[in-house]
């Protein structure tokens, strides 16, 4: 698509041979640990998209040279990936912007963006296109508005201050729908055929990748795909699709032949024989359309069919993954506002013996939790944002980012938003009793969590792996050796050339100290924390190391210490991502919100019980929202209180 100067577009069809059959690291490791054929093979499948999803991208922007892989295992922190720039939309995005928001605003103020069912009318979706919000991320010469994604990110978070749904929509659209496996993977001809239509709104878009069977495990892919002359018919059942009603272009993902494929669809206007939508009750996604498809033979031109050098189905599935969990977290900053600016007012009604809950130290500390969180949602969408649009694949730092927001929005809505509210919370009209179940769907979307923090660190240890490990295990697979003993003369003779790099590396780390990192202009009172976060992520690679060593060709099963480990380095990035974020802005609030969020995560990495110090930070911090709030919750409509009694 361009050349490899690490661009956005700089995605590259490299010839590299990744396509071939050889047993990929993770395939080898588990054949070795005595898994079975079948699910080393099905393993096999998933590493291998993801080696394809990789060469996409020229080397300097693949995971290996990413920012955290290279935090945690070279000997030099890389403060320079970590810095945070804060761009500004041009007059003509602010435009988009603006009508977008306003388009929205003016339907929910005359009661007509959602349907009598609750669902977003088709007059909204079409304002909503002639504003030009449904093309934000298409290019400018297929009539979109090609808009930076960190600054499309940051839009999705004033958009779920008005309308999360709206927000979440944009996402669906734009990241994990058409759009993206279009721009990316499409030719001329099927760019020029459905991206205006997806750009104007005339045709919105989902992704059609979910079965009955197929969740996380995607290797379980039952849709498949016939050649029938110049066309395929289709057959198989979609679930849990988003934004998939009659009339849209959806990716869809099936087998040809066994490959994971992708087609761009455009669904009939009406069911037939060929083609019926599956409708169920669901609590979340209340106000959009999700629905099961069901195709049988249901024919579809082979010129929709996308096609990539290197690859398959899995690979295009993957690639639009990271912009959506990215969005997540940015619709987790604006639905968390939504939440502050809802609690604030009740806050200053609610008495208990006499005085106002906002004299409360317990309820201060929950203002102050919600503000250090959306400060943290912030950081996290601005980093990551930028990392996609400097061309990096970004997996590892898009995980975090959704992982983390979507937590967070959980956690504000129970234990924070619920619990400051009490029975009123669950009363009809109520913004959490409406939406508790979009609160935490998140945690959900796009991958559970805890499986993607498994991902994580898999992404994290798989080049130590192949570097050191790999040799390892085939030299004691080549021996016959099952459980390697190093009193054993003959198990160290096996072993005398595959484990000297592995051992010249860990000597090396025990001589060696890592680098400070260095980060200018830093107040005062995040340099502890950044400090700490940088230390502790160069530190993380004897652990991740340790851990494989312990563990060996069984770390697989060992799901447990992978994800907690996981969680342990998330929080680092985390903790070090946003105060870099807060010094950036250089507004007091933030800073002070910052410093609150990182000796909470320092206090959960650590183990360590919050002291005085904390709670007098942290309510000190609720104080000064509830004289000004302005830099959290700023124009923010609250909601009127629900059954007052003064």
């Amino acid at each position: 698509m361009s050349d490899s100067t690490g661009k956005p577009d700089d995605l590259k069809n490299t010839s590299t041979a990744s396509g071939d059959k050889d047993a990929t690291f993770v395939e080898t490791a588990l054949l070795l640990g005595g898994k079975s054929q079948e699910e080393a093979k099905k393993t096999g499948t998933i590493d291998r998209a993801d080696d394809e999803v990789e060469l996409l991208f020229a080397d300097q922007y693949q995971t290996h040279n990413s920012p955290i892989h290279r935090a945690v295992w070279d000997r030099s922190f890389p403060s320079e990936a970590f810095q945070i720039t804060l761009p500004e939309a041009d007059g003509q995005m602010e435009k988009v912007f603006s009508k977008s928001m306003e388009v929205v605003a003016t339907h929910q103020k005359n009661g007509t963006h959602y349907t009598k069912e609750g669902k977003v009318t088709r007059e909204l979706f079409d304002d909503l296109g002639a504003a030009g919000y449904w093309g934000l991320l298409v290019e400018k010469k297929y009539g979109g508005q090609e808009v930076p994604f960190q600054i499309f990110s940051r839009f999705l978070t004033r958009m779920a201050t008005l309308n999360p749904t709206i927000a979440g929509l944009g996402s669906v659209h734009g990241c994990i729908g058409a759009v993206d496996p279009l721009m990316t993977f499409g030719n001329e001809e099927q760019k020029q055929r459905f991206l205006p239509l997806l750009a104007s709104g005339e045709r919105l878009s989902a992704f059609a990748l979910t079965e009955p069977g197929a969740g996380s495990d995607l290797t379980a892919l039952q849709t498949v795909a016939e050649a029938d002359g110049d066309d395929y018919l289709i057959t198989g059942e979609k679930l849990f699709i988003t934004n998939a009603i009659l009339g849209r272009v959806i990716g869809l993902v099936c087998k040809i032949d066994g490959k994971a494929s992708v087609f761009i669809v455009q669904l009939p206007e009406e069911e037939n024989d060929q083609f019926r939508i599956t409708k169920y009750g669901l609590y979340a996604l209340k106000h959009s359309y999700n629905n099961g498809l069901v195709f049988n033979k249901f024919r579809v031109p082979k010129e929709n069919l996308l096609q990539i050098e290197n690859g398959d189905g899995l690979t295009i599935a993957y690639h639009g993954l990271n912009r959506g969990r990215v969005a997540l977290c940015a619709n987790a900053a604006g639905t968390i506002r939504l939440m502050l600016a809802n609690t604030l007012p009740w806050a200053h009604y609610r008495e208990t013996y006499g005085l106002p809950i906002d004299q409360r130290e317990l309820v201060r500390r929950r203002l102050g939790m919600m503000a250090a969180y959306i400060t943290a949602c912030d950081a996290m969408t601005e980093w990551c944002g930028g990392i996609l649009d400097q061309g990096y694949r970004g997996e590892m730092e898009c995980i975090i980012a959704k992982v983390f927001g979507s937590e967070a929005q959980k956690e504000v809505a129970i234990e924070l938003f619920m619990k400051t509210h009490g029975g009123r919370s669950f009363l009809h009209g109520h913004l959490f009793g409406d939406n508790v179940h979009e609160f935490l769907a998140p945690c959900i979307y796009e991958g559970e969590g805890e499986m993607l923090s498994m991902a994580f660190l898999k992404s994290l240890i798989k080049k130590h792996g192949k570097d050191f490990y790999e040799p390892i295990g085939k030299a004691l697979q080549n021996a016959g050796i099952k459980q390697p003993n190093p009193l054993n003369p003959s198990h160290l003779i096996a072993l005398r050339h595959a484990a000297i790099p592995y051992v010249k590396w860990r000597v090396g780390e025990s001589l060696s100290w890592p680098a400070k990192a260095e980060f200018p202009n830093i107040p005062d009172s995040l340099k502890d924390y950044v400090e700490f976060a940088s230390e502790r992520l160069q530190h993380s690679r004897l652990e991740a190391d340790n851990l494989m060593r312990k563990f060996q060709l069984a770390l697989a099963d060992r799901q447990c210490a992978m994800a907690n480990i996981s969680a342990v380095i998330q929080d680092q990035v985390v903790m070090l991502v946003t105060c870099l974020f807060a010094a950036k802005t250089g507004n007091e609030q933030q800073i002070a919100a910052a410093a609150v969020l990182a000796q909470h995560l320092k206090n959960r990495i650590s183990g360590q019980r919050p002291n005085g110090k904390y709670f007098r930070a942290i309510t000190k911090l609720g104080e000064s929202i509830l004289d000004d709030s302005s830099n959290f919750v700023a124009g923010i409509e609250p909601e009127e209180i629900m059954m007052p009694y003064k």
